[in-house]
């Protein structure tokens, strides 16, 4: 029996190359070939392999079921392609680092974009980003986890910021702003500020957030979330009332106005940042663990 919506967990499931630093084993083989790769692999399954950019967030997400509140909880789910023979180093692994993640689907070089249904999975994180294309387009939250990030959040709290067009929202107003400009883009989000946009990818990824949350105190919450949206007065309206609408809680929202996003996602101390435009990654990610979300009208062709 499926558990109610109320009662359903945050099911995050997350490729091995985004859950551990994979980097030099898949050089290996892109440089050498399958052969190669799966001999270096089984050499070296007794290797713990090292935290990679999720790893973090991972850590602090299961932590969230330790603490005998009475809340869904969250579930972490392993979407690799590696085959079972390869992918025992990664679950040694996960044993050694003492996360408890039980379920894996190993699909030895396929994508695995056509499992997140079948695990109930709210959210696909990877290093593989035509995989994150799939899962998007079959309509769940997705995000290709970039490299570059050096900063660690130390804190014990759970920070998750998110971009609002695109991501937590469709990019119907951002389309406007693409096809007519900022003009006119100010005066259809004016016009329309009581009418709610329509639900984006990470939509149900922040209910089920705020789900967890809501077990809590809000001044003594584990977990905290923000809006960091290029978005300025007047078109602030219409995502305060879209929230509104929908019942959800965001802890801190920054509208922007076009400002550099990377110096206000470090003084917020995300722990991860989703965003549909390559360009705010790119330098979000110099920072802090960022998500790119390849979704909506800046990702297409």
């Amino acid at each position: 029996m499926q558990p109610s919506e109320e009662f359903k967990p945050l099911v995050v499931a997350i490729s091995s190359r985004a859950l551990f630093d994979l980097d030099s084993t898949h050089q290996i083989y892109e440089q050498d070939g399958l052969e190669a790769y799966v001999h270096y692999q089984r050499e070296r399954e007794d290797e713990v392999l090292q935290p990679g950019v999720a790893f973090p967030l991972v850590k602090k997400l299961l932590a969230l079921n330790d603490d005998d509140m009475d809340h869904p909880g969250v579930e972490v789910i392993l979407l690799s392609r590696n085959s079972a023979d390869t992918g025992l180093r990664i679950f040694n692994s996960i044993e050694h680092h003492d996360l408890k993640i039980e379920r894996a689907v190993f699909t030895n070089g396929a994508s695995p974009s056509l499992y997140i249904e079948p695990c109930g999975a709210d959210v696909f994180l990877s290093a593989h980003a035509d995989d994150v294309r799939q899962v998007l387009t079959a309509g769940y939250a997705g995000a290709t986890i970039l490299p570059q990030a050096t900063r660690e959040n130390r804190s014990g709290q759970l920070r998750i910021a998110f971009d609002g067009d695109a991501v937590i929202f469709s990019d119907e107003a951002e389309r406007v702003y693409k096809t007519h400009g900022l003009e006119a883009f100010s005066s259809s989000e004016r016009e329309a500020a009581l009418q709610p946009l329509r639900a984006g990818p990470f939509k149900a990824v922040l209910e089920a957030i705020h789900r967890i949350q809501s077990a809590y105190p809000i001044e003594e919450n584990p977990i905290r979330t923000a809006l960091v949206t290029a978005r300025s007065a007047p078109a602030h309206k219409r995502v305060i009332m879209t929230l509104r609408a929908w019942g959800i809680r965001i802890d801190e929202s920054m509208f922007l106005g076009g400002r550099e996003k990377s110096t206000f996602l470090r003084a917020f101390g995300a722990d991860i940042f989703f965003d549909d435009q390559q360009l705010h990654c790119d330098s979000a990610s110099q920072v802090i663990a960022t998500g790119h979300v390849p979704h909506g009208v800046a990702n297409e062709k």
